[in-house]
């Protein structure tokens, strides 16, 4: 028997060894408690309308009152991550779970009653939330659970509970409906939305039942039959963001299967122009609710008309490196959905809480390192080794979800080197002096104006980097904020021009042919130049800056050079002319309040890679960002020094000695 190609035999033989871990472990498969873990397990109920890092923190502070608050966060994973989600959710009750409230003067089930459709058995996690002084004991299914004093405890339920050995009515969880189904169909691969009257999703056999960020059930595909209550619901379809959403609310009839022909409008068509769009940081599988195939990304790919994806193998918080049976099956291929439109590739996400985690895109081979310093192990080698070696196989390198903290464009560099491991993209500044690393993700899932404000930076004191984009969605997790949203809700568009391949597309990136976006599309252009380019010019020269924008969604436009912003104005198009004095850079920024089409908690945004203006065949290097740079490298050695973990004096060395090298090159610059 061969092989599905979508689904090789080691491929097959690792998805089936994560769901045994699944269904052994929920939805943190046995990882080691992170806190990023914890908050994994957590986010799976609570939304962005939920804040579980207050919670979370203020729990921390009562197990260790005299404990300073710049340490609490450090001790996040050992929170009773049930009673955070209660605590949270503050007496609200979601959709995907239910809650048995068990008072003094007895118990009662609070719900958002869900629709079943005939005779099958209904399974929900439940919410046990006791008020009482004294321990409870409930019993769920046959086993027995015993719930602390005002405590909670999260357990899965799907039959007969009973409190004080009394059968509790679960009759408000759900209510029957007579059954029906629809047909959606588009005439090409989309992402559907079928939801009922009380938002409630529904999706074809087999698909799960995934939520993006915005709370939207969704599902990809063309053609499908959808199983719904014979009721109206509304059906919703888009296809990323290049496209604009259709609607339209249907009745279907009772036994019967009612077709719906729906298809979104094209907003703009970037490989029209030359330009594709890719999210290089997607994983398959990391952990969450069901372990996801490699179907199930062509699936989103094509769905989504995403250009490019690249899926990463890694690591969580221990040894496992999730996929990697996959990068060693395609390792330099393009994989088997790929078409003339439509790039994916395995690569990499090397990780280092410490230091940041970095991707690689375009692989030829199989790395020899994936991560360093988790369980306890040494913060050895710097990013420095990794890069080096995903460089040589032939990688596209970038540091993803960059920063965490909030950042403004004035703020010194200790604002986001302010604590211990909360893998924020550190080493940056000196792998990006040594020419180490390709790209800055300046789009992702955490903070983008802080990523911007550090970007500037970088680039004003001498370092050329591309704008990209990473949305770190990872297909395993079913609702989870962005993570399980999809993939290719950010994209870094590069031109490319001529046909589609993982070297064009990887080079054009390095060339600097960027844009990253929300979805606005971004036009710009210095004397008729776009990103990447490099403009040779005399003192005293004027040139012609422009941009343009198109999406609903954009407010403003900015143009900026090193100096900060040059002019701002409405979408659509802004145009201004600077005459230049010094050498510096222009790039274009595009934003945006929430919209239906951003993802990102912030709301629209987009941002070019620079034209870089060189005068006097000097290249720009700002004495204040260069300054900036040094005073970084300053502070991350402290940090080191602080919370690194080295067995011998050598291995911080090497952390240093970097350090040192990347001294060396700023000084160069302020002495030029």
């Amino acid at each position: 028997m061969c092989d599905d190609p979508l689904l090789p035999g080691p491929v097959a033989r690792a998805l089936a060894d994560y769901r045994s871990l699944r269904d052994a472990h929920g939805v943190r498969w046995g990882e080691p408690p992170l806190t990023y873990v914890v908050q994994a397990w957590a986010t799976v109920f609570l939304d962005r309308r939920y804040d579980f890092w207050t919670t979370g923190l203020r729990q921390v502070a009562e197990r260790y009152p005299d404990l300073p608050a710049e340490e609490l966060e450090d001790h996040l994973g050992e929170v009773d991550v049930d009673r955070v989600v209660r605590d949270a959710l503050a007496g609200d009750v979601v959709d995907n779970l239910p809650a048995l409230r068990l008072t003094p003067e007895g118990c009662a089930v609070a719900a958002d009653p869900r629709v079943l459709l005939g005779d099958g058995p209904f399974r929900t996690s439940l919410l046990l939330d006791s008020s009482r002084d004294e321990p409870v004991t409930v019993v769920v299914d046959g086993t027995a659970y015993e719930v602390p004093p005002r405590g909670a405890k999260i357990v899965e339920a799907a039959g007969e509970v009973t409190v004080d050995g009394r059968p509790v009515d679960l009759s408000p969880l759900a209510r029957r409906a007579a059954a029906a189904a629809i047909r959606v169909r588009a005439g090409f691969p989309c992402r559907w939305s079928v939801t009922g009257a009380n938002g409630q999703g529904w999706y074809p056999e087999g698909a799960p039942p995934k939520v993006d960020s915005l709370r939207r059930p969704y599902f990809h595909g063309d053609d499908l039959v959808v199983p719904v209550p014979a009721e109206p619901v509304t059906v919703t379809v888009a296809r990323g963001m290049e496209y604009t959403s259709s609607e339209i609310v249907v009745t279907p009839e009772a036994g019967a299967e009612t077709l719906v022909e729906l298809a979104p409008e094209r907003l703009y068509d970037a490989a029209a122009r030359g330009w594709y769009g890719g999210d290089l940081h997607v994983h398959l599988n990391w952990m969450g609710e069901e372990p996801a195939a490699p179907a199930l990304a062509a699936a989103a790919q094509h769905g989504e008309d995403l250009h490019v994806l690249n899926l990463v193998a890694g690591n969580v918080a221990s040894e496992r490196v999730y996929d990697v049976e996959a990068l060693a099956h395609w390792a330099g291929e393009d994989l088997p959905w790929s078409d003339e439109r439509h790039l994916a590739r395995l690569g990499v996400e090397y990780r280092s809480d410490l230091v940041g985690h970095v991707t690689a895109f375009g692989l030829r081979g199989l790395p020899e390192r994936y991560h360093t310093g988790f369980l306890g192990s040494v913060d050895w080698p710097p990013n420095t080794a990794a890069l080096e070696e995903l460089r040589a196989l032939g990688g596209l390198t970038g540091y993803g979800h960059p920063f965490h903290t909030a950042f403004g464009d004035d703020d010194p560099p200790d604002v986001v080197l302010d604590r211990a491991r909360d893998c924020s993209a550190r080493e940056i500044v000196a792998d990006a002096a040594l020419g180490l690393i390709d790209t800055l993700d300046v789009l992702n899932h955490s903070s983008i104006a802080a990523t911007a404000a550090v970007y500037r930076r970088l680039i004003g004191a001498g370092n050329r980097l591309a704008v990209t984009a990473g949305t770190d969605a990872v297909l395993s997790f079913c609702r989870r904020g962005t993570a399980s949203s999809p993939p290719g809700w950010e994209r870094v568009y590069a031109h490319v021009g001529g046909p589609l391949t993982a070297e064009s597309y990887a080079e054009a990136i390095m060339l600097g042919r960027t844009f990253a976006t929300t979805g606005p599309w971004l036009e710009f252009t210095v004397n008729g130049h776009g990103p990447g380019d490099t403009l040779e010019l005399a003192p005293g020269q004027r040139v012609e800056i422009a941009v343009s924008s198109i999406g609903p969604e954009v407010e403003r436009l900015e143009i900026r050079t090193a100096a900060g912003v040059l002019a701002q104005g409405p979408p659509g198009r802004l145009v201004t002319s600077l005459v230049v004095s010094e050498p510096t850079y222009v790039v274009a920024v595009a934003s945006g309040g929430p919209h239906p089409r951003a993802f990102h908690r912030s709301g629209a945004y987009a941002h070019t890679s620079p034209v870089y203006l060189d005068v006097a065949g000097s290249q720009v290097a700002r004495e204040a960002d260069v300054r900036w740079c040094l005073a970084w490298l300053d502070r991350l050695e402290v940090l080191l020094r602080e919370f690194g973990t080295f067995e011998i004096e050598e291995q911080l060395g090497d952390h240093l000695e970097l350090y040192e090298r990347a001294r060396a090159v700023y000084r160069g610059r302020l002495a030029t």
